[in-house]
């Protein structure tokens, strides 16, 4: 809990942000947040694609530091794919405003083995997006807890 206040605070030192869990902001990155992982649990790897940024970062507390989508695009179809699907506990999701650029979607996530029923996996994470052209991308990952 302190790395991810301490996080938080990092990204905007001394304004004081509010975590949402009603509103326009919350059911945007809710929803964007339901269309990546039903994209990635069908392995339809072009539609969760168009959710990163190609300068993607993504920081992972066993895997290390991955860098650019093709990354994680091909990590995702030789590890994820048909292995396991992701879903959201919902009454983690908390969503702060990142001003000017666009929010920071802090929850803890599931990850369910369909061969191994017993197998649940679960992690913590943080995604930084960002709304450019009107469009949602995410363009850092932050995932530990593991």
């Amino acid at each position: 809990m302190r790395a991810m206040i301490f996080a938080l605070a990092l990204l905007s030192p001394g304004a004081a942000m509010a975590a949402s869990d009603a509103g326009p902001l919350f059911d945007e990155i809710k929803a964007a947040d339901a269309a990546l992982f039903a994209a990635s649990n069908r392995c339809d790897l072009e539609t969760f694609g168009k959710f990163f940024a190609d300068d993607l970062e993504f920081y992972h507390d066993r895997s290390g530091l991955s860098v650019g989508k093709a990354d994680l695009l091909a990590k995702t179809r030789n590890n994820i794919c048909g292995k396991m699907v992701r879903e959201l506990v919902p009454a983690s999701l908390e969503v702060y405003p990142l001003p000017d650029y666009g929010a920071i979607e802090v929850g803890t996530h599931r990850f369910l083995h369909p061969k191994e029923p017993g197998n649940i996996g679960q992690a913590r994470f943080i995604h930084i997006w960002q709304k450019k052209d009107g469009a949602w991308q995410i363009t850092r990952v932050i995932s530990y807890d593991h």
